[in-house]
């Protein structure tokens, strides 16, 4: 443990007491007399302890002449910074038990965005929304409040925002318990005629298009859970964001530290290290599809001239996947465990998923050489959809092309056998099928479709590795024991003919008191997925990055 000691004052004299404290040293001087003349008598106290007496006078000194003086400015300008309070939000008023009730009589303010407005003969009807929750505040109208005249005039629309005082009363409809009497109405923000999401229902389709506005839409907020039991009143938004909270509170509860892991890394752990270039060598005069490839400088030899390169930004998964399924960017959830083997790291993220969405149902634990026999039994033909490259070439396959003939997609008949890699459709037929909706946990698989670090069982031929399979998801986590074992490592490494010196830190790790560990990995967006029912992954972030699609 390594501690630093730093004064707690910065060591700033004034002068005169810096003049005292080098007075105190006579030096043999070229004239008869000191430079400074004798500020402080000669005492019999130790020459150490008075030095630290007068550095300690100089800064008390210091501190009181620095207040006086910001106290003086601060009376000459600058003013005191405000309070912060947190503001009145419509769920406040309509979100607790009473659904409002309790605050009739109230006079509030609302500031929100038009969902609808109804004018009628003597009374609109204004929706507002402020995004704290599903529900809208109903604001009754006359023409007596004051500002009417805007929404008369037509300025007051859909979508623009507003800011509304009124008096809390029961509410005539049946929709809702309180409403809001306005009294004075004030437009904010006014909404353009094309704004996009009117009362109408759009597809999420549709909404995708238009990332930046979805969030004041309650389209996502007909979801549904796993076992079919209704989301009630949550967005996507805030289902992540509990989700989110939930995850750190669970792993902080358990003795975990959160540390920030690298983006950026030269390692290609599980074989998904495809490339794609960054690069400034292209003019951006353009947009980079029309920009001259011929305009990137190159050498004597015909050759690109990397020496002018220079790049700065976040690295994305580069795998041309564009299915419900993935995303060219997303969030992870990497725990790993120390002095813990498989069966510490299965109920970890056992625990993990039970506590996050409070699933009750029993977990369900087999060997991969048990589900491929249960997916053999089964007499099901699976099919899959598969890009570009084939997982095994004894298929039965044909094209599926678009009309301008390009490949687009390989429908793939795979033959279930041992050895071979569990797709989505084998997956979602153990967990929904075979075992009646129950997650689970399918261990020990084969080491040559698996990564270099997990740790080899006893047989030679599986490793120490699960994945956990969730209803319509399929893998919703991938975990491993890691190889804690250096010769095993150091010859993993040598059959995949990686360079071990690449991985110099990682076989370091197995030098320096070495000990059994494991972790999984999580994709954050199909936890939400999960949670929330939506069938397409892009719908599980707000602004989703896909193979060619980065607009937001």
């Amino acid at each position: 443990m390594a501690t630093a000691f730093v004064p707690s004052t910065t060591l700033r004299l004034r002068p005169y007491s810096t003049l005292r404290c080098l007075s105190f040293y006579p030096k043999n001087l070229t004239k008869p007399y000191p430079v400074f003349p004798p500020l402080i008598r000669r005492s019999p106290i130790s020459p150490r302890r008075f030095f630290s007496s007068v550095i300690s006078g100089a800064l008390h000194s210091g501190e009181r002449t620095k207040s006086e003086l910001a106290e003086k400015q601060k009376g000459q300008m600058g003013s005191k910074v405000g309070e912060f309070r947190k503001k009145l939000k419509i769920v406040d008023v309509k979100g607790g038990p009473d659904e409002g009730l309790d605050r009739v009589g109230l006079m509030i303010v609302v500031a929100g965005w038009v969902r609808t407005l109804r004018a009628q003969s003597s009374v609109t009807f204004i929706e507002v929304n402020d995004g704290s929750c599903l529900s809208n505040m109903q604001c009754v109208m006359t023409s007596d409040a004051e500002g009417y005249d805007q929404v008369k005039s037509g300025l007051i629309t859909t979508g623009a925002s507003i800011w509304i005082q009124g008096n809390v009363v029961p509410s005539q409809g049946s929709k809702q318990k309180v409403e809001l009497k306005v009294n004075k109405i004030v437009l904010v923000g006014k909404s353009d005629p094309s704004y996009p999401i009117q009362k109408k229902r759009v597809s999420r389709e549709f909404l995708r298009t238009k990332a930046h506005l979805r969030p004041r839409t309650n389209t996502f907020g007909a979801l549904h859970l796993y076992n079919g039991l209704p989301l009630a009143g949550a967005l996507v938004a805030r289902v992540r964001n509990a989700l989110a909270y939930a995850t750190h509170k669970f792993f902080q509860e358990n003795g975990f530290i959160w540390i920030s892991s690298p983006i950026i890394t030269a390692s290609d752990c599980e074989g998904a290290g495809e490339q794609f270039c960054v690069t400034t060598l292209i003019p951006s005069s353009r947009e980079a599809v029309e920009s001259p490839v011929d305009a990137i400088p190159k050498t004597k030899d015909g050759l690109i001239d990397w020496s002018q390169v220079y790049t700065f930004g976040p690295t994305f998964r580069a795998e041309n996947s564009n299915t419900s399924r993935h995303l060219a960017e997303f969030w992870m959830i990497e725990p790993e465990l120390a002095f813990a083997d498989l069966k510490d790291d299965m109920a970890c993220a056992t625990a993990y998923l039970q506590y996050v969405t409070v699933a009750e149902r029993d977990f369900v634990q087999l060997s991969y050489t048990d589900a491929i026999e249960l997916l053999i039994k089964a007499k099901k033909k699976f099919e899959f959809l598969c890009k570009n490259n084939l997982p095994y070439l004894d298929l039965c396959l044909w094209h599926v092309r678009c009309s301008s003939f390009r490949l687009r997609s390989l429908i793939i008949f795979q033959d279930v056998k041992w050895g071979c890699d569990l797709q989505s459709e084998h997956e979602r037929y153990l967990t929904e099928e075979a075992f009646g909706g129950c997650p689970v946990i399918v261990s020990d698989y084969p080491k040559e479709i698996k990564a270099f670090y997990m740790r080899q069982n006893d047989d030679g031929r599986t490793v120490a590795a699960m994945d956990m399979l969730v209803p319509r998801i399929g893998e919703l986590i991938g975990g491993s024991q890691r190889e804690e074992r250096l010769e095993y490592l150091e010859g993993r490494l040598d059959e995949l003919k990686l360079n071990r010196d690449t991985y110099w830190w990682y076989l370091d790790l197995r030098h320096y008191g070495s000990v059994p560990h494991a972790g999984f990995g999580l994709g954050f967006e199909r936890l939400v997925q999960f949670a929330t029912g939506v069938e397409n992954i892009r719908d599980a972030i707000p602004f989703p990055r896909t193979p060619g699609s980065a607009e937001f």
